[in-house]
């Protein structure tokens, strides 16, 4: 196979099927990547091959719109897009919208225990607050990692070509810095810094494994001689309480 330089060259002068092809072939471990860290918490009934087939659409029109000239990486580019595009096909699932009603749920009861008890609730006390045995709240925790993760891109708006935007293809040009958007994002910042502070030791390693280490829940799991299950429902249990905090840190700016 030519370098990805050269296929890039042919593909883009000249439209060539066969350079395309190529390409997808030189990227496809991109697609597993993404599909293996949002397999986590899934329902069961979505496979690997799912995903993978869904990334794919996601890679092809990654490769069709990228411009080489911009000097991007390809890499960083189709990340976004077939991430975007496995879960534009999840949210289409008639599961999700059940399923992320549950997670709002289950982050107004934590926040709200949180402002009565003065500290973030343990299960037991969530449990308690919501009329839930310990196991059905175990059981709803991990039913709503899939919400979690499908909460995490939503769409602010439109783009230039009239598609949906996610928040991470709106962000400002580094090289002209906005003070206040500084300051907002410094803030921001110490605020998920505290937030994380109080999470519990596992749930704290399970957000850095899975957002700084990029490990996938199964490799989570070897590490910390854990279920995947398990790590699922940590990974939800620790995301709902870090934007119960946000959310309350945002109504306090604007309040």
């Amino acid at each position: 196979m030519a370098d990805t330089a050269e296929l890039w060259r042919r593909y883009k002068e000249t439209r060539d099927g066969r350079a395309r092809e190529e390409l997808v072939i030189a990227y496809a471990s991109l697609v597993r990547y993404v599909s293996g860290r949002l397999a986590m918490g899934l329902p069961s009934h979505i496979e690997m091959d799912d995903l993978e087939s869904y990334g794919l659409i996601g890679l092809l029109e990654a490769i069709d719109r990228f411009d080489p000239a911009r000097g991007v990486k390809f890499e960083t580019y189709a990340v976004t897009r077939v991430r975007g595009a496995i879960i534009d096909r999840l949210r289409a699932e008639t599961w999700a919208p059940a399923l992320r009603h549950k997670a709002r749920e289950l982050e107004e009861a934590a926040t709200r225990l949180e402002t009565k008890l003065g500290h973030l609730p343990t299960d037991e006390e969530l449990a308690d607050h919501m009329s839930l045995s310990i196991t059905d709240l175990h059981r709803r925790q991990s039913e709503v990692a899939a919400a979690v993760i499908l909460s995490l891109d939503e769409s602010t708006g439109t783009s230039d070509d009239g598609e949906g935007a996610a928040m991470v293809d709106k962000l400002e040009d580094p090289s002209s810095p906005d003070p206040e958007a500084e300051a907002l994002f410094t803030e921001r910042r110490e605020v998920l810094a505290q937030a994380l502070e109080k999470l519990s030791e596992k749930e704290r390693l399970v957000i850095t494994l899975f957002y700084y280490e990029g490990l996938t829940a199964k490799e989570i799991a070897q590490v910390m001689s854990l279920s995947v299950a398990r790590i699922s429902q940590l990974h939800a249990k620790a995301i709902l309480r870090l934007r119960g905090r946000l959310a309350r840190s945002k109504q306090q700016l604007i309040s």
